[in-house]
Parts: C-alpha cells; structure tokens; sequence
C-alpha cells in the first residue's frame, strides 16, 4: 500500500532544485514571506482571520521554509533540523481553534513544545482562511493533484468530480491507496455505483456536507471527518428512504495534507534563493 509521504514525495523533505543565484537587495525576513503570501491571496488580509503568527519573531532572516498540516512537535523538530526557521502550519498549533493558550499556561506539553520552538527560533504561521480563499482552493487542488482528479473536476466547481461509475467499494478502496491509509469508514451500499464524487476535505461541518450530499448531482461525499450525530446519520437515513447516498471518511490530517504539500509548488517562485520543503504531520492514529 502507498504512504501518502510516498505519493507527496516531489515535495517531503527535497530541497528546491537548483537554480540560477538571486542577489535581493536585502534579506528576506519571515515578515516578508508571510507579505508576500497574504498579498497573494483574494480578499486578504481579513481582520477576524485565524492566520496569524503562533511562535517566534518574524522579523528575523527566514534561513528556509517547511510547509505542513499541522505545526507537531515533531514537524518542528524535523524543520530545524533541515535549516528552516518558518513552518507554515494548516492547523492550531496549540489544540485549540483560536490558539488561545492563558488554559494552557501550567501544562507540561505545552510547557515542552514552547522551549522547543524557543530553541530553534522558530516561527509558526498559520495559513488556513486564505489557503482556502486562494482560487483554485489550495487545500482542494492539492488534493486533485495528488489524485490525478484534476481532469475529472468542474471547472466552476473543483470540489465536485464526474468519473466512470464505480462501486462504493472500489471507490474507497481507491482513496485508501492513495492517502496511505490502513483504513476508511464508509457508509452505504458497497456496490452502489458512483459517478459524481463531492470532495469536502478536512471538516466543513454537519450543516454545509449534509447540504452538499442532498443535492441530487452528489453521490457519494468523501471528507475528512464527521460529528458522528449529524452527516453520519443522515446518509444512514437516506439509505434507508431508498435514497442511494455514499460517505467515505479519509481522516482530517490525511485528506488535508495533500494541499499543503502543493504549497511547495505554489510558493518556491514567490521565494527565490529561500528553501522550501513540505514535512507531513503523518496520520495521527496508530490501528489496532
């Protein structure tokens, strides 16, 4: 079975290739790349938005850039240790949606992982609202790219694809390879044909997915994850009103990934001279 770090190879842990030398005119500093990114994006920057730095003090010289899910102390320890001193991370690096941490200030994990990133200097940003601003939605075309799903797309609708009908079963097993995982949870008929494949990657809520899979040009929704109350029993429910509807559940880290490995793609030329690599955070779940 493939690993997805196996199918993101062209960016885990590679250097950009060589290239003719740029002279800047002067250094480039943590605040110029997050600049520069945000100048990037439609719409940006947007007052409320989570994207913010976490760690660290951009202001100083960025020495090299790890693109990742999610900012785990691991990913932290292995930037450094490839000379990067910027991780720009998809997810809260510290367990909570806003990175509120006054909750978290006597707790010994927290405790570590800061003495971690003081250590090496390091400087966490979070690109979550604007990598999904971006057109083409960085998180969706990552993945597309990763699949070879991107000629099966809809140009005004990238998250929905038309492919050859094809067993749930098949289906799922599909996904499975390709995000590298030892399972998916499914629900549904497995021999249910499946033409139209709606892809919500990472957690969109109950609301807008059951919204997305009532449509009747939706057969199947692959995602990365579910409240167990609410999108889960609706597609039980449909399947029992004869209503032939498909979930498969890639998982959170494993479905976002992808799109952040693109982000290697997308910002090694908006930084020349600066080494950009992406470092999985890597499934999470160890299966029994």
């Amino acid at each position: 079975m493939a690993t997805l770090t196996a199918a993101l190879g062209a960016y885990a842990l590679r250097p950009e290739p060589a290239a003719a030398p740029v002279q800047p005119a002067r250094a480039m500093t943590v605040q110029d790349v997050l600049d520069l990114i945000i100048a990037a994006i439609p719409g940006a920057p947007q007052p409320n938005s989570v994207d913010t730095v976490k760690a660290g003090d951009p202001s100083q010289e960025v020495t090299g850039i790890a693109t990742t899910f999610l900012a785990t102390s691991a990913v932290i320890q292995r930037a450094a240790e490839q000379g990067a001193n910027l991780v720009i991370s998809h997810e809260p690096t510290f367990y909570n949606h806003l990175d509120q941490v006054d909750w978290l200030q006597g707790d010994p994990v927290y405790q570590a992982k800061r003495r971690l990133l003081d250590q090496h200097n390091m400087v966490v940003w979070r690109f979550h609202d604007y990598w999904h601003l971006h057109r083409p939605d960085g998180i969706t075309m990552g993945a597309l790219k990763m699949l070879g799903w991107e000629g099966y797309a809809r140009p005004e609708e990238l998250n929905l694809c038309v492919i050859s009908p094809t067993p749930l079963a098949g289906l799922a097993g599909f996904f499975k390879d390709k995000f590298g995982t030892r399972t998916v949870r499914t629900i549904g008929d497995p021999t249910m044909p499946c033409a139209r494949v709606g892809l919500l990657l990472g957690a969109w809520g109950g609301q807008r997915q059951i919204e997305f899979l009532g449509r009747d040009d939706v057969d199947v929704l692959v995602c990365g994850e579910v409240r167990e109350w609410e999108t889960t029993e609706y597609v039980r429910d449909a399947n029992q009103a004869g209503l032939k509807k498909g979930l498969i559940v890639v998982g959170h880290a494993l479905s976002e990934e992808p799109g952040m490995a693109w982000l290697v793609e997308w910002l090694r030329p908006r930084v020349p001279g600066v080494a950009v690599l992406h470092i999985p955070a890597e499934d999470p779940f160890t299966y029994l």
